[in-house]
């Protein structure tokens, strides 16, 4: 029995080994072998990455040749280093430090060792490579910019890092990806898929010819072409006004959506990320932590929006029916409350919602902002109520969007002033600077593009997106589907009489287009920062939203301009150009234009810099704020609208 059941064991285990090798060089042979035999050389063949296009259908991002030296450590023999380096362009230090690099990542599968040749350097290195065990050159794309503007925009392509690896498992060392905007976006989409070669080779590691002839060998898939939504001619233009400046702009056509424009300054020409160059300028760029030009303030820069936030208060009062448009609001030089002062600069007196729009009265919003807090009881629950009618315009949250960054703003809520001043110890004096934009609020420039949107809408506006078309497909439907507000459409239309009345009888009326209704709102909004540990006030940002034309917009735009003084002095010359260049295709007003172009804000920027003192919006001189400022009195002396 004993034998029998020795033998039946035996059997057994014979027959799993069996089974067991059947299934490895049968069903598993291809799959497992393939990449894992190190007999067999893998060789990758980069697709076409998909092209840019404009929504004109203007060529922006094309492709150019590009060699890459690649390297198998096991691989490599010994060489003439000196040779080699020099044929490269590198120092022995070079080579080693790469080479160790390599070796690290994986001895037998092939990495990046220089990458990007240029066409007369990979002409004269191919003559020479059979010398060089271990080595080969790989062709790919690379980027090809046919235009000077959009870096922030486009983005561009580098090298995977070892946590895109691990993320995506179709990228290996050496692999390009998109680093920044719709090409990171729409890295998926424009980069196609990688074909591969399977090379056979015999005991002396030389390369004997494909692998069963080829049978296992694919071709690469190039990426889709895609139209994104930016209008390059304006692009052009917003970055040219921009020069000197620093801020964001952008456009938005609000019966889709679509992004027309999306300019932060300063800027950069996105072909210096491109080529052997490319990580010494990104350097340079990174490390340039006083202008920030990799900082995309259309996007990530959050302000306080000030005055044009007031419109959104209009609309509150309205839909909680605590104001009339025909009420009044006597204003002498501000706003009393308690033994404070909210300023506001000088203009006729009383004013009902129309004026107090189109004056940017401080003490009109100031009274209906009181009101609308005080409607409530339970002051939480007043914050509360007014936070979600204001985030319905899209504020103070990510707009989930198909754009490579953003930020969400900050629209504060009962919570919020809970665990400031402790549950309900608290009332609308303490935050009456949300009034007119400033104290806890904030926003991005696109937010507010956005913002302007769905008031030029009548009450509903389409997520912002970047993407028109692609190539045999088609874009999400949340890029298609309305997003209501929470307003009644019958409010909208005395607020958008007070935004006309903007440019006809107030704070605009110096920046007015022929022949264009446009509906727009000046801003201003304090400006501190801190030098040497101390909070000092330098010269005011410079905001500016609007929407043209008045009925049936095709245009809706917000221009944020650091230390810009005011709202209609630099935002609002430079809105009201980028209006007209849209919907004319051309500039009438080039007394604006002149204006923008012959005048920079660089000396305003280097004050903070200086170690001198300094004047603060071409008036006061410097000021410095020692003390920390509870939010009730950030802003009691807010200068003009």
């Amino acid at each position: 029995m004993r034998k029998l059941l020795l033998l039946l064991t035996v059997i057994l285990v014979g027959l799993l080994f069996i089974a067991r090798l059947f299934y490895l060089q049968v069903y598993n042979k291809e799959a497992y072998s393939l990449y894992e035999d190190n007999a067999i050389r893998k060789e990758y063949h980069y697709p076409k990455r998909g092209y840019v296009y404009d929504r004109n259908g203007k060529l922006l991002v094309a492709n150019q040749p590009s060699y890459d030296v690649m390297v198998i450590p096991r691989e490599v023999e010994p060489l003439d280093t000196l040779e080699f380096c020099r044929l490269l362009k590198i120092t022995k230090e070079d080579f080693k430090r790469i080479y160790s690099k390599a070796y690290h990542y994986s001895p037998r599968l092939p990495s990046v060792f220089v990458p990007q040749l240029s066409k007369k350097d990979y002409a004269v290195l191919q003559e020479k490579m059979r010398k060089f065990d271990g080595f080969y050159i790989q062709k790919r794309s690379l980027r090809d910019y046919q235009t000077s503007i959009g870096a922030n925009v486009l983005g561009d392509i580098g090298e995977v890092n070892r946590r895109n690896i691990e993320k995506d498992q179709y990228y290996k060392m050496g692999d390009l990806i998109g680093k920044q905007g719709v090409e990171l976006s729409y890295e998926k989409v424009l980069r196609g898929v990688k074909g591969i070669k399977f090379i056979q080779k015999d005991r002396f590691n030389k390369n004997i010819g494909p692998y069963k002839e080829g049978k296992f060998d694919t071709l690469p898939q190039p990426g889709k072409d895609i139209t994104i939504t930016i209008d390059s001619e304006l692009q052009k233009y917003g970055e040219l006004l921009m020069t000197n400046k620093r801020g964001g702009i952008v456009a938005i056509e609000p019966s889709s959506g679509e992004i027309l424009t999306m300019v932060t300054g300063p800027s950069y020409n996105p072909n210096i990320l491109v080529g052997r160059e490319r990580s010494k300028n990104y350097n340079k760029l990174h490390f340039d932590s006083i202008a920030k030009p990799l900082f995309d303030r259309g996007l990530l820069a959050q302000y306080p929006p000030g005055s044009p936030f007031k419109v959104i208060n209009a609309l509150i009062a309205l839909q909680e029916g605590v104001v009339d448009t025909k009420d009044r609001v006597s204003c002498r030089m501000g706003y009393k409350y308690g033994n404070r002062k909210m300023g506001c600069h000088h203009h006729k007196s009383p004013v009902n919602m129309n004026d107090g729009i189109a004056q940017s009265c401080n003490a009109y919003f100031a009274s209906i902002y009181r009101k609308i807090i005080d409607k409530y009881d339970d002051p939480g629950d007043a914050m509360n109520n007014w936070a979600k009618h204001a985030k319905s315009f899209g504020l103070g949250d990510f707009l989930n969007n198909d754009l490579s960054v953003g930020r969400p703003g900050r629209i504060p809520d009962g919570d919020y002033y809970d665990r400031a001043y402790g549950d309900n110890r608290w009332g609308s004096t303490f935050n009456i600077s949300n009034a007119i934009g400033q104290g806890e609020v904030e926003a991005t420039p696109i937010q507010l593009a956005n913002m302007a949107a769905a008031i030029g809408n009548r009450g509903y506006y389409y997520t912002p997106h970047i993407i028109k078309a692609i190539e045999n497909d088609t874009i999400p439907s949340k890029y298609t589907t309305p997003k209501q507000t929470t307003i009644d459409k019958r409010h909208f239309e005395p607020v958008i009489e007070g935004m006309f009345d903007v440019y006809n009888k107030g704070t605009a009326t110096s920046i007015r287009i022929p022949g264009i209704d446009i509906c727009g709102k000046t801003g201003t909004a304090e400006n501190f920062v801190e030098i040497d540990s101390v909070k000092t006030q330098l010269t005011d940002h410079s905001i500016f939203v609007a929407f043209a034309p008045k009925d049936n917009p095709k245009i809706a735009i917000a221009v944020f301009v650091e230390n810009g003084y005011w709202g209609s002095r630099f935002a609002g010359r430079m809105a009201s150009l980028m209006i007209e260049k849209y919907i004319k295709g051309k500039v009438t007003r080039t007394d604006l234009e002149d204006w923008i172009l012959t005048h920079s804000l660089e000396n305003e920027y280097a004050k903070p810099y200086s170690g001198k003192p300094f004047k603060i919006n071409g008036e006061t001189s410097f000021q410095v704020v020692e003390k920390v400022i509870a939010p009730q009195d950030k802003y009691s002396n807010q200068p003009n609208q």
